[in-house]
């Protein structure tokens, strides 16, 4: 019988998406108050991998990640989707439903990068509250690798290498924090 572990804290990742890059500093400071210090900022890099969200939020959309200092409980994301959400409404278009930025909370654990959703799909599993999580990418061969249902996004060189980077920020702390990550099986 397997021996039930604690699993160790993961790393509070969130990407934004907007025409309107003000934004991010706007809600900076709100993801700041619940979630703790920045210590991983990309910069401002164009979203041009889909129009899915141009009806709603306009043209020109511009991508940001962001990582949060202070590591947090795996059992949280739904907590952090359920917030991002909320935040997504204080940020509407005047007298409309449609959003002005949208934000896709995960973490990055050891190996793998987790986002959550509101929405189901065969690859996604449910956590509760109407939050579902999807391993959007897995850490093999020393690096963050796609799998066949990895947004176009995600999949690029320049999104790899900002994960690992934050990955990278992610084991230092659980070395100075002296928590052993999990094993990574590499077949």
């Amino acid at each position: 019988m397997g021996q039930i572990k604690i699993y160790p804290p993961v790393k509070l990742i969130i990407g934004m998406i907007t025409a309107d890059i003000s934004l991010f500093t706007s809600v900076g400071q709100k993801l700041r108050e619940r979630f703790g210090a920045i210590d991983f900022q990309s910069g401002v890099m164009p979203f041009d991998y889909t129009d899915y969200y141009n009806d709603e939020m306009g043209q020109n959309l511009q991508r940001q990640f962001i990582s949060f200092k202070s590591l947090i409980s795996a059992d949280t994301l739904v907590e952090a989707k359920i917030f991002t959400n909320e935040l997504e409404a204080q940020f509407l278009f005047k007298d409309t439903k449609n959003r002005r930025i949208n934000f896709d909370p995960g973490y990055v654990s050891a190996s793998k990068m987790v986002l959550a959703s509101t929405k189901d799909h065969a690859h996604r599993i449910y956590l509760g509250k109407g939050i579902f999580a999807e391993i959007t990418l897995r850490y093999y061969q020393k690096t963050f690798q796609p799998w066949e249902w990895t947004y176009p996004d995600y999949r690029t060189k320049e999104y790899i290498d900002l994960f690992n980077q934050i990955r990278k920020i992610y084991m230092q702390q659980l070395r100075e924090s002296g928590i052993s990550a999990p094993s990574i099986v590499l077949s």
